[in-house]
């Protein structure tokens, strides 16, 4: 008699956990459901917002008019190629700001603090590519100064890193910037921004467990326990990440350009990274977004930076969709000039920015 109890609360407690089994089981898929369903919401609403902001404009090239049947405002011919704009791309200024602390305004309209780096985030959803575009910091250029007051004192002809700092070091800054970088760039649509300071760098670079690199040039700072050799193979630490991004060595002539280097090659690598791990985890391009927000300024909010970073997963991005600005580096009259080579850039606007019309398409 005893068994048999025995045997029926066995069976009792057997059908008490499947029914929680199952119970939690349903839990899990509405908790799955949920996260796809707002992260489906999240993508819809970043597309939107993203689209609105691509004006469909074109730069501003050498126009060419034609008597040509079916030739189309908009297309230039250049070394006798025919070439569209294509309105569908998405271009995006990032900056790395000289500041360690968390963003916060400037004191008055001077100190909003250098660009230090500078690159054009390029999305080409015709080819599924992205393209990097490094401009150099001390590329001449019309900046817009201002006084302390805020008083506009008319356009001169300065290295563009500077033009941030003439703002409040927030949204005016970078919106002057954006301003700055799309006439150098020949009046080139720029679909958003993003300023980063300095200060993200670590825990950039440890979200995604550190940036693996062969080091470029010596960058050594013992103050700082900074000792990396030319050649070394390093998977960088916050700390030292922080180094290899921002140091150089400003008693070494045209030490910007190598700092660049740096900055792209550390870049490069950890968009790699970072799209490795967001196979798997498809919630770290928010973790990021996250982990940064108290050290950036930006026009892209959670729901476009989820699109966008959603959208990159199936693009393509490797070493020959980094660009660098041609030109030539002097010394002024206190700080290195670099100016830039107009044909060079020219061929590159035509290279990232507008496709080759084909024959059966002029009629």
């Amino acid at each position: 008699m005893n068994k048999q109890k025995s045997t029926e609360q066995t069976k009792k407690q057997q059908k008490t956990w499947i029914k929680i089994i199952k119970i939690v089981g349903i839990v899990l898929i509405c908790l799955i459901l949920f996260v796809l369903i707002a992260f489906g919401v999240l993508r819809a609403l970043g597309k939107s917002g993203i689209r609105k902001n691509i004006s469909g404009e074109a730069p501003v090239l050498e126009s060419t008019e034609s008597t040509e049947e079916g030739w189309q405002d908009g297309w230039i011919r250049y070394n006798g190629q025919i070439y569209a704009y294509n309105e569908d791309i998405m271009t995006f200024l990032v900056m790395g700001v000289d500041n360690d602390d968390v963003v916060k305004k400037a004191k008055d309209g001077l100190s909003g603090g250098q660009a230090d780096a500078m690159f054009l985030a390029v999305m080409n959803p015709h080819d599924k590519s992205v393209s990097i575009i490094a401009v150099n910091r001390n590329a001449m250029a019309l900046v817009d100064v201002y006084d302390e007051d805020g008083v506009y004192m008319g356009q001169y002809t300065k290295q563009i890193t500077l033009q941030h700092g003439y703002g409040d070091g927030m949204e005016l800054s970078c919106e002057r910037s954006v301003a700055a970088v799309s006439r150098l760039f020949y009046n080139l649509p720029i679909s958003g921004y993003a300023a980063i300071n300095m200060g993200a760098i670590p825990a950039l670079n440890d979200a995604v467990g550190g940036v693996q690199v062969t080091v470029l040039d010596d960058v050594i700072y013992p103050e700082y326990d900074m000792d990396l050799h030319q050649g070394d193979e390093v998977t960088l630490t916050g700390h030292q990440a922080y180094w290899y991004v921002r140091g150089r060595n400003e008693n070494v002539f045209n030490s910007s350009s190598l700092r660049l280097e740096r900055q792209k090659q550390f870049l490069t690598t950890f968009i790699a990274q970072a799209k490795n791990k967001a196979v798997t985890n498809p919630s770290i391009a928010v973790d990021l977004y996250n982990t940064i927000s108290k050290y950036m300024v930006t026009d892209i909010d959670i729901t476009k930076f989820t699109y966008l970073a959603s959208e990159a997963l199936g693009y393509n991005f490797d070493i020959s969709h980094l660009y660098t600005m041609q030109g030539e580096t002097l010394m002024g009259d206190k700080y290195e000039e670099f100016y830039v080579d107009d044909d060079a850039l020219y061929q590159l606007i035509i290279d990232v920015f507008y496709e080759p019309v084909e024959s059966e398409d002029i009629k």
